[in-house]
């Protein structure tokens, strides 16, 4: 059966988490105050978009949530999180809810307020990927970003079957060219263990393999697409 996540918000941080939980399988039901964010969502090609208040009780008691879906609140307005959790748990007893925090002091409110994990967005480091990576999907998607206000992210890409990159040592492939940073990989040879492109060893990438990047969206979204594309017209791109 396929998982359900109920994302409170469609701000800066939440889109591209609803995005890579989609891609994922996951069946997203986004949930908006903002009514600017609301249509953004229904743009981008959402269909389970609601629209109301998320103060009040009386609409939250109407969403369908089912013990084993999650919750994730991430309103632009930390504040909000805090009484959007309050106002979630005692509704949604037996359901995981994870939140967004921007500070110390609101994660320790989430916390009391019912929230089962807290992400500090700026706690979040390229150093804590190789446990991310080993929990939970819906749950990594999350600790795995490190955003600040020119919305840098990770992403993870698999390398799709006659990419240019298969066969291609890492340190040959001009990661830069397309403004984006290698940070590390899981070679499928080797299972899932993660490796930190800083280690010694060198890396012959193949299709099927996961490769972890940090840049900016627009310039991941570049390189997605790039990488699907042969060696040849992989060189017309970056010509």
């Amino acid at each position: 059966m396929t998982k359900k996540v109920f994302l409170f918000g469609y701000g800066r941080h939440a889109r591209s988490i609803a995005h890579n939980l989609l891609k994922d399988g996951f069946r997203v039901t986004i949930v908006e105050s903002d009514e600017t964010n609301y249509l953004q969502a229904k743009s981008d090609g959402f269909t389970d978009v609601m629209h109301f208040d998320v103060t009040r009780d009386e609409y939250l008691e109407t969403l369908n949530v089912l013990s084993e879906d999650r919750i994730i609140c991430m309103m632009d307005d930390e504040h909000l999180n805090v009484f959007l959790t309050l106002s979630l748990r005692p509704l949604f007893p037996e359901c995981r809810i994870l939140a967004i925090s921007g500070s110390i002091y609101a994660s320790q409110k989430l916390l009391m307020a019912g929230a089962n994990k807290v992400i500090d967005l700026y706690e979040v480091s390229a150093n804590r990927i190789h446990n991310l990576l080993k929990r939970p999907v819906s749950t990594r998607f999350l600790d795995r970003i490190l955003s600040d206000e020119n919305g840098i992210n990770f992403r993870e890409i698999v390398i799709p079957e006659e990419s240019f990159l298969d066969g291609m040592m890492a340190d040959d492939v001009n990661f830069h060219a397309c403004g984006v940073l290698l940070i590390g990989l899981i070679d499928l040879e080797r299972g899932e263990h993660f490796i930190f492109i800083t280690s010694e060893e060198s890396h012959k990438l193949k299709s099927g393999d996961r490769i972890v990047c940090l840049g900016m969206d627009e310039n991941l979204d570049r390189f997605e697409a790039l990488i699907k594309k042969s060696e040849e017209a992989a060189c017309e791109w970056l010509s």
